[in-house]
């Protein structure tokens, strides 16, 4: 059997743009993993089958994807803490993390390469848990460039309380029918210029906000001292950056009546 956390991330910046012939949108991207964690364990097993979240989808397809030609396939078990459908991940993180997981278990492993291209077919942001650091997404958010950001700091997340989430192919029909693409170019110009520039944690304030959403909750956090506060993904979750721990945990206290809150940390791939 084999164990590992499976860590939830946040977009410190999302520029948005057309939509492509396959149905996804060019985007540029920058993920940050956090220390909030869900935890998988993978086992070899005559019969393919995931226990303890009955509302995955991504894991079952992952040990599909990986199954030994000889028939023998994997079982694997989801310990859920990071919130579903909120912005951070979750489904593609545990997905990540069943798909390393089984082939390490394989008597052959697949190549690096070969994992990634299947990360890809289950989503997006798949493939950025298969690799170390923050990362630089582009094309439709599948083609990374690591990033040497600062890591010395604290992110409260909060999520929204009696917020209705509405789907991510929801929100992304949204931004088309408002037009969003417009201006891509030089929303994507304006995120390079800004991630160049940044050496010290007060840097990533720079950075364009999310294309998707927007939320209050970004200026209440702001106001209360986070240096930079944004929605994360498709949202609802948002996400404020803090200098100082105290700072960090009055803040959450300020803002725990306006929904969940978890106080972590930039994490590592492992």
């Amino acid at each position: 059997m084999k164990r590992a956390a499976a860590p939830a991330k946040i977009n410190l910046a999302l520029v948005v743009g057309p939509a492509r012939a396959d149905g996804r949108h060019e985007l540029v991207t920058v993920y940050q993993r956090v220390a909030l964690t869900d935890r998988i364990a993978v086992n070899r097993s005559s019969e393919l089958r995931v226990r303890g979240f009955a509302e995955d989808a991504l894991v079952r397809r992952a040990l599909g994807f990986v199954a030994d030609g000889n028939g023998a396939t994997f079982a694997a078990r989801i310990d859920k803490r990071i919130p579903v459908a909120a912005g951070l991940g979750g489904g593609s993180t545990d997905a990540a993390t069943a798909l390393r997981l089984a082939n390490e278990l394989r008597d052959e492993p697949l190549p690096d390469d070969r994992l990634r291209a299947l990360a890809g077919e289950l989503g997006a942001d798949v493939p950025y848990f298969l690799v170390d650091g923050p990362q630089l997404g582009t094309g439709d958010g599948t083609d990374l460039a690591p990033l040497d950001l600062p890591q010395d700091y604290w992110v409260l997340l909060v999520l929204p309380a009696a917020e209705e989430k509405a789907s991510t192919h929801q929100v992304y029909a949204s931004f088309d029918d408002r037009g969003g693409e417009h201006g891509y170019e030089d929303r994507r110009a304006e995120l390079l210029r800004a991630l160049a520039r940044v050496r010290r944690p007060r840097d990533l304030a720079a950075l364009p906000p999310n294309d998707l959403a927007c939320s209050p909750l970004a200026d209440e956090l702001r106001e209360l001292g986070a240096f930079r506060a944004d929605v994360t993904g498709a949202g609802p979750a948002v996400y404020g950056l803090f200098l100082h721990g105290a700072q960090a945990r009055a803040a959450r206290k300020r803002i725990s009546r306006r929904g969940r809150t978890w106080l972590t940390a930039p994490a590592w791939y492992r």
